[in-house]
């Protein structure tokens, strides 16, 4: 019964953060896009920066952009900031359920770092407060004031931070801490930032003061930020499923590619949708490619030839049997879990034989599985498994 209840938790928990983070991306992308779309037409008021109409579901939209604030304040004032909040929340509380109470099975690997759960907890906690501290002093420094020298620092932040979480926790927990911790600059962007920088601006007006423009150019700032950093946060998410990132002896590297990949993808939309042509809007997807092609390169598996003789499939058997039978069993051993992940179970020969690609995979290629390496497989284990593999698991 704790299991069932635990499962469904960790369900409606991510299904909640898949939605408040849709609609959390939604807002983001359109305000980003009308932002970008707004015109100046020489008949418009001289405080209105640019307009834009829009035409959805029947209907015609007239959008109006105030350079620093309407000169009073409307009667209904529509704000976006829960979305934000609610994706942090439920995304923290996720990876709590997850990686904090499974801390032994998917957030620590002794062959990294032989830690205890509770070191591991305060080490996740400690640099996810740590990366919006260093990334606010840096946007707030004068380094915030040269677009590119900013987008160059908080890049070697987030893959600095990368490198760090690879040395610390398995690779798994690595990468979802990754996006954890791009994810709580984001969200610390809306609640100590574009809100409050709002809220001020709305209480100059209510004054009958004129708001200071700055606030503002600071949160129009840290608004774009977000919109860059989007994508990447969106791939660590789901990674988990795939091994060849996070399990690579340089996943680090993996993450900073994908940084700059959803980086240029965002440009093109964004130039695109300030009216860019030409070579402003021609240079992005061809880049993309080669991105895409150079991360298939890169976690290509290196197979290198062994004249060793293959074993046989008695000492594959035995190496499963001792090495994944906690978790993948028709009764686990491993209190983490009350049914094999994923349904794969090796209780026999033929069951190992339907699953040796994924063995091949995630334990001889990735090394992700074991999960922690609790069982702590060999080298030479993976080496011998892998043999066995592609040689078509003879009898």
């Amino acid at each position: 019964m704790e299991f069932v209840f635990m499962d469904w938790i960790e369900l409606l928990l991510r299904w909640t953060h898949v939605i408040v983070g849709i609609a959390w991306i939604g807002s983001s992308f359109f305000f980003v896009w009308l932002d970008l779309s707004l015109r100046k037409r020489d008949s418009a008021d001289e405080a209105v920066q640019g307009e834009a109409w829009i035409v959805h579901g029947g209907g015609f939209y007239f959008m109006e952009k105030y350079l620093n604030a309407p000169e009073r304040m409307p009667a209904e004032l529509h704000w976006f900031k829960f979305e934000a909040y609610f994706t942090w929340i439920t995304g923290f509380l996720l990876m709590a359920v997850i990686y904090y109470l499974g801390a032994e099975s998917f957030l620590i690997d002794p062959s990294v770092r032989d830690l205890s759960p509770g070191e591991a907890i305060g080490i996740s906690l400690a640099f996810l407060a740590g990366g919006w501290i260093v990334y606010d002093l840096l946007c707030r420094s004068p380094i915030g004031n040269n677009t590119l020298v900013l987008a160059v620092s908080v890049l070697v932040l987030t893959v600095g931070s990368a490198y760090v979480f690879s040395e610390v926790f398995s690779g798994r927990g690595a990468y979802v801490h990754a996006g954890a911790a791009i994810g709580t600059i984001m969200a610390a962007n809306v609640f100590f930032i574009i809100i409050p920088n709002q809220k001020k601006t709305v209480a100059a007006l209510i004054a009958g003061e004129v708001p200071d423009a700055k606030w503002g150019g600071q949160a129009k700032q840290r608004s774009l930020h977000n919109n860059y950093l989007t994508l990447p946060v969106i791939l660590m998410m789901i990674s988990s499923h795939y091994p060849m990132t996070y399990g690579h002896e340089y996943s680090w590297v993996i993450f900073g590619v994908v940084v700059i990949l959803g980086g240029v993808i965002r440009d093109f939309f964004n130039t695109h949708n300030a009216g860019g042509h030409g070579m402003a809007i021609a240079w992005q997807w061809p880049v993309s490619v080669l991105l895409v092609l150079g991360l298939i390169w890169f976690t290509a598996p290196v197979i290198s030839d062994s004249d060793e003789e293959v074993i046989e499939e008695t000492e594959a058997f035995a190496i499963v049997q001792t090495r994944c039978i906690a978790c993948h069993s028709q009764k686990p051993s491993n209190p983490d879990f009350e049914k094999a992940p994923g349904g794969l179970k090796f209780d026999t020969l033929a069951e190992v034989r339907k699953a040796t690609s994924r063995i091949l995979a995630q334990t001889v290629l990735a090394e992700t599985m074991p999960l922690g390496n609790i069982t702590k497989m060999t080298d030479e284990e993976r080496i011998k498994l892998g043999q066995w593999i592609r040689a078509g698991a003879p009898e």
